[in-house]
């Protein structure tokens, strides 16, 4: 049943809406997703601040802790105001946030989202971000009318996309040139997952 939050009987942009103000904790075998908090700052600076981290995704690397705070307060505007936002990805033996995967940005009228993810460097290759990824995708599409979930990355990163194989996603082809990435044009591989073909994590 699609009724994880409230107003999901409403229009489906206002469903959307009461998603993100309400956002869901979502808790995993090593993970709880969760709402950003200002105090997650110290943790979001020491792998935001990896230019590693930063080098295939849109935003720069942070150079101080004023950019990982002017971060925060832009995602708690989202929650506020019910735009789409991303989870915490806090390791549940520890409190640590070790990263974020959220809604890139939806339509209603067409039942699709775009989620994207970046985590720390000292947490790659545990499956950790399949594990993040599956839950949230689980989520969505329980939470929310949708058809369709998307994902892009570079195709210069392929851990990403084995992220989104293991998610189940289906990679439809690569867009030649589509972004401007820290000042160069960047190809952009495209992947998708439909509500039909959808399996729930276990």
């Amino acid at each position: 049943m699609k009724e994880d939050f409230p107003g999901f009987h409403t229009a489906p942009r206002e469903a959307f809406r009461n998603y993100f103000a309400h956002l869901p904790v979502i808790e995993t075998r090593r993970l709880i997703l969760r709402k950003l908090r200002m105090k997650d700052a110290k943790d979001l600076f020491e792998w935001t601040s990896d230019p590693d981290v930063a080098r295939y995704v849109l935003w720069d690397a942070h150079t101080s802790l004023r950019d990982t705070r002017a971060f925060l307060r832009y995602a708690r505007s989202c929650y506020h105001h019910g735009a789409p936002a991303s989870w915490g990805i806090e390791l549940r033996d520890t409190g640590k946030v070790i990263g974020t995967i959220g809604v890139i940005w939806y339509s209603p009228e067409n039942s699709s989202c775009e989620i994207g993810y970046s985590m720390s460097r000292e947490y790659w290759n545990r499956g950790i971000m399949t594990e993040a990824a599956r839950a949230v995708i689980d989520s969505l599409f329980r939470s929310l009318p949708l058809n369709r979930i998307e994902a892009q990355h570079d195709p210069r990163n392929p851990a990403s996309g084995r992220v989104l194989l293991k998610c189940g996603m289906k990679k439809e082809g690569v867009l030649r040139q589509r972004l401007k990435n820290k000042g160069e044009m960047v190809d952009v591989a495209l992947w998708s997952l439909l509500c039909e073909e959808h399996q729930p994590a276990h």
